[in-house]
């Protein structure tokens, strides 16, 4: 990795918000990539904490940090946007203020993205890692990269299990589209003029479902390099979940109407809002009017998801 076509400049992008715990812990592991062309460029949007105080200091003491400061809190899609916008590298990939990644997670990303992208032909490719997510009780889960085993989606198909959870053979959807994991060459984010700034949440949902309609392909690495720390938040929130999934039908209402799914992801979505807060006897009127439009699609729906999001939860929240 001695010169430009073997080792190109990437990007490392940032978004911090109220991160004073945090940052530096997620900036030391963005540092310490084994890769000898690194930029780590952070948006600091709008922290009231030390955030920008932590971050520069160590933009003055390491020539490859660079920070820009929104004036106030835009949100998520904003800050990534503005790293998609200023970023210098020919791949960028994007790290969580709060989590942690080994130093082999970019080189690994690059590898693979490199290797499709000789096998396949295409350039529009995105690539995501595996890892885990730590809960604050210890409660920890393993997370599989979508594409990192059998075969990765491509095309509609990874939009169709984002929208309406259609899985086709063995295709590997792993745990979906976070951000936090993703890697991808600049031209891919700039093609698709980055991230929706009226999605609160799921701005990373709506960016691979575009991407999927537009012909990408979804990989992954399956070496554990990426840790989650699970935290919460007002922009967390089960009502801004559900707003921002609900946009993100709207969008793509004509595309669902066309395999009769919007209505039924509408009621799917309220289900799921209505059991997050705690509203279980509202959740199983929902559910019972699915059953009676939908009775086999919904019936299956719920045997698949219904066991393990009930452990899941049991677990996440035990004390």
């Amino acid at each position: 990795m001695s010169n430009s076509d073997t080792c190109p400049k990437i990007t490392i992008g940032i978004t911090c918000y109220n991160a004073a715990s945090s940052i530096e812990r997620a900036l030391n592991s963005a540092l310490l990539q084994d890769w000898a062309d690194i930029e780590v460029l952070i948006v600091d949007d709008g922290s009231t904490d030390e955030s920008r105080c932590i971050l520069a200091k160590r933009a003055a003491d390491d020539s490859r940090v660079r920070v820009i400061e929104h004036d106030r809190n835009f949100g998520c899609a904003a800050a990534r946007n503005t790293l998609v916008n200023n970023a210098r590298g020919e791949f960028l990939a994007f790290f969580d203020d709060d989590d942690v990644s080994a130093p082999d997670r970019i080189r690994l990303q690059y590898s693979r993205i490199i290797a499709y992208e000789q096998l396949s032909g295409t350039k529009l490719v995105a690539c995501y890692s595996s890892g885990r997510r730590v809960y604050p009780n210890g409660y920890v889960v393993e997370l599989r990269a979508v594409g990192s085993d059998a075969v990765p989606p491509k095309g509609a198909t990874m939009a169709d299990y984002l929208l309406f959870y259609k899985r086709v053979g063995d295709t590997f959807y792993g745990a979906g589209t976070p951000a936090c994991s993703l890697m991808a060459r600049l031209s891919v984010f700039r093609k698709l003029d980055g991230f929706d700034v009226k999605l609160c949440r799921q701005e990373d949902v709506d960016f691979a479902i575009r991407l999927s309609l537009s012909g990408g392909h979804f990989i992954g690495i399956s070496e554990p390099v990426l840790t989650q720390y699970a935290t919460t938040g007002n922009r967390k929130s089960a009502l801004v979940e559900f707003e921002s999934f609900k946009r993100i039908l709207d969008k793509n209402a004509e595309y669902l109407e066309a395999t009769d799914s919007y209505r039924y992801m509408r009621l799917w979505s309220e289900m799921r809002y209505l059991h997050f807060t705690g509203q279980d006897l509202r959740a199983l009127v929902v559910l019972a009017r699915l059953l009676q439009l939908y009775p086999l699609r919904a019936g299956r729906h719920f045997a698949n998801t219904a066991i393990r999001r009930f452990r899941h939860e049991r677990s996440m929240n035990a004390s």
